[in-house]
């Protein structure tokens, strides 16, 4: 394994790479194929399937000495509350306003997001953004109110968030990271930074887990 530790934007939320995460990632891709994937109500652009019980208790395991000092954790116990396979397939025409623009996962400043590429074809990776108007790079509860009214605001004027998957700057959002998709790497940052991932408005996405954007999403939380 390779660690890197960065920071985001202005506002330096800590951001976590790991490359070379599994000694045989191949082997995860082959158990990703046989999985039997489903769109969930939530507002993630394709299909999801349940990961095996090792990887979670493998990524547990790895990431609990170095989550509490890189994103200063209190002391508790780690629960995942979701951890999927994850494949994009939704068309760019179809994406609403929201999918269309960066977003948090939660307020919580200590809860947790992990992205484990499994793809090895340039299906792109994940930025992180600054919101213009407010100048916010993550949004927690002293800033959702805020936050979330001047978005509806703006989500009324549709033509200022461009169709398709946000890729760069535009009128209401500004890159301040990037991390790019490479096979193997797992990221991990605070649910509460504006991400996004980088996905290509040109191309067919596969419905193929061997073939598609295929990735580990996992939700971290800590136990008091």
């Amino acid at each position: 394994m390779r660690i890197t530790r960065r920071t985001i934007g202005r506002e330096c939320a800590p951001l976590l790479l790991i490359d070379n995460l599994l000694e045989d990632p191949d082997r995860m891709v082959r158990k990703a194929a046989t999985r039997q994937y489903v769109r969930h109500t939530t507002m993630f652009p394709g299909v999801r399937a349940p990961v095996p019980r090792a990887y979670q208790q493998f990524l547990e395991a790895t990431l609990n000495p170095l989550l509490r000092e890189c994103f200063d954790l209190a002391p508790g116990r780690f629960e995942l509350p979701m951890c999927h396979f994850s494949l994009v397939t939704q068309s760019p025409a179809s994406l609403h306003f929201l999918q269309r623009v960066p977003h948090i996962d939660s307020v919580n400043r200590s809860g947790l997001a992990t992205m484990h590429y499994l793809f090895r074809n340039a299906w792109g990776g994940t930025d992180f953004y600054r919101h213009r108007h407010t100048g916010f790079e993550y949004i927690d509860e002293a800033r959702h109110a805020t936050y979330f009214s001047r978005l509806a605001e703006e989500a009324r004027n549709e033509p200022a968030a461009a169709a398709g998957y946000i890729d760069g700057d535009t009128p209401l959002f500004e890159r301040v990271a990037s991390v790019e998709g490479v096979f193997n790497r797992l990221v991990v940052y605070r649910r509460n930074s504006l991400h996004s991932g980088r996905i290509d408005n040109t191309r067919a996405l596969p419905t193929d887990p061997l073939q598609g954007r295929l990735s580990i999403n996992t939700f971290i939380n800590v136990a008091g």
